[in-house]
Formats: C-alpha cells, sequence, structure tokens
C-alpha cells in the first residue's frame, strides 16, 4: 500500500469517528465548528508523520528526534486549535450570569492534545508496521535474488565440468577405436542438447535426468570392449516426476573418477533411482581402490556444489547421507516433491 492511500485511509477512518461522535451530539452545529479544525489538524498531523517524520527520522532510527518533533508537533497544533479556532460561546442575554467566565478552560487543551497524540500514536503503529513488511519483502527478494544468482554460478560450472569429461572420454576411444568415436559423438549431442537446452528449466522431468545418466554410461562403456561391473535399476514410474536439472549427475561423474572400475577386479559402480508419487530416492555406490591414484578427497568440487544447490532448492525437503569406508563409497539422496514444472 502506498503512502497516499495510507494517508487516505487513515483520514477516513477518523473522518467516520468524527460523523459518529457528531450524530451522537444531535448533529450540533456548535460541535462541528469546534472540532472540525481537530480533524482537520489530525489529518495534517498524519501527513506530516507518512510523508516527512517518519522517513526522515523514524526509519533513520534517529528516535530522540523524532520524539521532540513529534511531541512539538502536537503541542503546536493542539495550542493552536483552542486559542484561533474556538468557536466562543455567547453570553447570557442582558449581562445575566456568571461574570469572568475563561472561554478557553485548561481542560480543552489537554482534549485537544490527546485526540492529536491518540491519531498521530495509531499512525506511527501503522507505519512501522508497513515499514517492516517492506523491509521483510525487500530481504525475501534480495535473498531470492541472491540465491538465483548462486544458482546460475552452480549451473555454470557444472556445463564445462560434464563437457571436459565428455571430450577426454571421446579422446580416449578416438585412440582405442576410431570406429566408436561416431557412435560416442551421437551419445555426446544427445547429452549437449540436454545441458543446452533442457537445463535452463528450473525443474525438468526425472526420466530425462535418467536418460543422460544412461548415455553418460554408454560413452563411458565404449570405451573397452570388456563389461565394466556397473548395475543400474532405474524405477521411474511416469513422467510427472520433476527434479532440477544435472543434480544427480556429479555423483555418477565422482563414482566413475573414483571407482577406478577400467580395472574391472573388485571395483564396481551400482546406480538406483526410484520415484514414488512422494519422494525420489537416488542411491549410488563405488568401490575405493586399495591404492588410490588420484589423491584428491573423494567428492571435492561437484559434490560441494550439489550439497549447495540442495540447500537452495530443497532447504527442507531433502536428506543427504553420504557414507564412506575404506572399500566403499556409498550415497543416499532422497528429495521430497514439492511442486511439479
Amino acid at each position: 500500500m502506498n503512502a497516499l492511500k495510507r494517508f487516505f485511509y487513515q483520514t477516513f477512518l477518523w473522518l467516520i469517528i468524527w460523523s459518529v461522535l457528531w450524530f451522537g451530539r444531535g448533529f450540533n452545529s456548535q460541535f462541528l465548528a469546534e472540532n472540525s479544525f481537530a480533524f482537520a489538524f489530525q489529518a495534517l498531523l498524519i501527513g506530516a508523520l507518512i510523508y516527512y517524520i517518519a522517513p526522515m527520522f523514524l526509519f533513520k532510527k534517529k528516535y530522540v528526534l523524532f520524539l521532540i518533533i513529534s511531541i512539538l508537533g502536537i503541542t503546536t497544533l493542539a495550542f493552536i486549535s483552542i486559542n484561533l479556532f474556538t468557536v466562543p460561546k455567547i453570553p447570557p442575554p442582558f449581562g445575566g450570569g456568571p461574570k469572568n467566565i475563561n472561554p478557553k478552560p485548561p481542560s480543552r487543551f489537554f482534549i485537544h492534545f490527546l485526540l492529536l497524540s491518540i491519531s498521530y500514536v495509531i499512525a506511527v503503529f501503522i507505519e512501522t508496521f508497513v515499514f517492516a513488511q517492506k523491509k521483510e519483502q525487500e530481504t525475501i527478494k534480495n535473498k531470492n535474488e541472491n540465491l538465483q544468482t548462486e544458482l546460475k554460478l552452480l549451473k555454470s560450472q557444472i556445463n564445462p565440468h560434464f563437457l571436459f569429461n565428455s571430450l577426454n572420454n571421446i579422446y580416449a576411444l578416438s585412440v582405442i577405436d576410431s570406429n566408436k568415436t561416431q557412435q560416442s559423438i551421437g551419445y555426446l549431442s544427445d547429452m549437449l542438447r540436454y545441458v543446452l537446452y533442457e537445463c535452463e528449466r528450473p525443474l525438468v522431468p526425472l526420466k530425462k535426468e535418467v536418460s543422460y545418466i544412461k548415455d553418460y554410461i554408454k560413452l563411458f562403456s565404449l570405451k573397452s570392449s570388456k563389461a565394466y561391473a556397473i548395475t543400474t535399476d532405474f524405477s521411474v514410474l511416469d513422467g510427472n516426476t520433476w527434479i532440477a536439472p544435472m543434480l544427480l549427475i556429479p555423483f555418477v561423474e565422482n563414482a566413475f573418477k573414483h571407482s577406478n572400475i577400467e580395472k574391472p577386479k573388485d571395483s564396481f559402480i551400482k546406480i538406483q533411482i526410484q520415484s514414488t508419487p512422494n519422494y525420489i530416492n537416488f542411491k549410488i555406490e563405488n568401490s575405493i581402490p586399495k591404492k588410490r591414484i588420484n589423491k584428491d578427497i573423494i567428492g571435492g568440487i561437484g559434490l560441494e556444489n550439489v550439497k549447495k544447490r540442495l540447500a537452495i532448492l530443497y532447504p527442507e525437503n531433502h536428506q543427504l547421507d553420504i557414507i564412506e569406508n575404506n572399500e566403499v563409497f556409498k550415497v543416499k539422496l532422497n528429495i521430497k516433491q514439492t511442486n511439479n514444472a
């Protein structure tokens, strides 16, 4: 609600209150004349608060100045309303009645001061509430913008990593068997299509993520005429299950990188993806060679990237368990479905 609407609504509220009081006095003209200026000064105070006093002092945490200006403003307007605009009472005819009547009893100033103070305090509460809501909305907006920026950065880190690994595989194939190079380029083309076009969306069908993983495995498997010890179990029931794109891929890449799967003895990779109407269950485990050629910590940048994305995309709707011992590295990820694309 903008400032003009807030001013209008508060002024209209006090207009209704004064109208009810006037009605209660039987539409007394003396009451109307004496209090019309009180209403006008209430509107003036509310406008001054909304457009100047609150933005310049209250919201900038200049509380002492705000308090001083508020008291001075209310006192000044109350004084003006009883000294300049009070309708004088008509004296009794022929000079009768009591003498030395004070037309401005002390209690009248207090009444005007109190009325102005009440309207001002209510306006302060409203302005403070609106300001707090606005700040909260700005905080949420900035947080969302920061999260979107971070997500784009994280996704941009995935694509070069994927391309680097894929080109390495194709290069290895061209050395081993040039006839398989054409087939590998076909797989890579499908994978690139997914990365370049599908991954621009916030969510993709889980089936497409699974298809990418299958192509990745096929591309890797072309490197040898022997079958690798790779076991897969993909049970995706329908096309209504959605997931953030490229979310599972780093786990798969990590398994292929650290399992030493190219040396079949005691090496293996097991991948399981199951979906239900409410959950996505992902499990992957790989062997850990006794003598690691790559001395880097298993996981590295790729898994840290996924953890950050999970924290942003599924903050309260995922459970990630990573278990490592001397022989096996396991990842279990459960994602609760909250919405569809």
